[in-house]
């Protein structure tokens, strides 16, 4: 009963952040923000819902198996998200930076 309340917390958490992530793609301004809601929405929507799957895992194979995507998951997403975000600036695009917020800061 507690595992399966705590891999019911863990897996609607990951949902949460996987739909987060979905709309933080869609809805924000710009590339380098969208490519921060893509990382967000792999690394931690993911982690919590593969986190939540081992609790639920009736094996110790499954859980081994589930731990190797994780980590694969946690070693990728970050380095290709900061990989994309690289090439975009060697490539020439510039984050949207808000100059409200610069005149402001910079009083």
């Amino acid at each position: 009963m507690i595992l399966e309340t705590v891999s019911a917390v863990l897996l609607i958490a990951g949902a949460i952040f996987a739909v987060i992530g979905g709309i933080g793609i869609v809805r924000l301004p710009d590339f380098f923000c969208r490519i921060h809601g893509a990382g967000i929405t792999d690394t931690l929507g993911a982690g919590l819902i593969l986190t939540g799957l081992m609790f639920l895992s009736p094996h110790w194979i499954v859980t081994v198996k589930l731990v190797a995507i994780l980590l694969l998951l946690w070693i990728t997403s970050p380095t290709a998200t900061h990989t994309l975000a690289n090439a975009a600036l060697e490539t020439g695009l510039q984050p949207h930076v808000d100059e409200t917020e610069e005149a402001t800061s910079s009083s």
